[in-house]
């Protein structure tokens, strides 16, 4: 019996203390100088006592190299609530045949199993524009890691996961104006698997 109860210890360890990061945004799409984004976005957290919600997100970028973003969100499950903000700052533009490299920090502050968390991280994204059938489209990579910080009970936590995602323009005359994208992601460390799908609004 005491060997069941550490198996399945052990199996439920990656769905346990499992910690944020509410996806990538619109910050991997081609963006000018000035260019703002409101987006409605459906989140999926598909560990255990996950749940389905939604989030407003507001994303502009403020100069040539640096994207900006902040927003809240509500789920069901054990993560309830959330307020969130990064920073994109480019190193590479996507160029002939390099990739966009940047390297996005993030700051969270969230509702985790009715206990309110800070969460800090860096997020390294690789993306590349590709024709898709005559349509632009940006798939990505990206790498969530950081720290869950717990005032209460004074620790902290790690977590690092895996992003692929894809952004482009809704392909529908109708619908021209506005960006879409999708992203999966994959538990690697005291994180969860989800997936993130999004609609952009231009503001300019």
């Amino acid at each position: 019996m005491k060997r069941s109860i550490i198996f399945i210890s052990m199996l439920m360890a990656p769905f346990l203390n499992s910690y944020g990061y509410w996806g990538t945004g619109v910050s991997t799409y081609p963006m000018l100088m000035d260019n703002k984004f409101l987006s409605t976005e459906f989140t999926g957290d598909f560990s255990t006592n996950g749940g389905l919600g939604f989030q407003g997100r507001y994303t502009q970028k403020i100069n040539q190299s640096t994207i900006v973003d902040a927003g809240l969100g509500f789920s069901g499950g054990e993560r309830t609530g959330r307020i969130f903000a990064s920073i994109d700052y480019e190193i590479f533009p996507d160029y002939q045949r390099q990739p966009r490299i940047s390297a996005k920090a993030f700051f969270e502050n969230s509702a985790e199993d009715g206990q309110r968390k800070n969460i800090i991280g860096v997020i390294p994204v690789f993306s590349k524009g590709f024709n898709f059938w005559g349509q632009e489209a940006y798939p990505y990579a990206s790498i969530p890691m950081g720290v869950s910080l717990d005032k209460n009970n004074k620790s902290y936590d790690t977590f690092l996961k895996l992003s692929l995602g894809m952004s482009g323009k809704i392909p529908y005359e109708s619908l021209k104006h506005l960006t879409a994208s999708v992203e999966g992601t994959l538990n690697i460390k005291d994180s969860y698997s989800g997936l993130y799908m999004a609609i952009h609004f231009p503001i300019n």
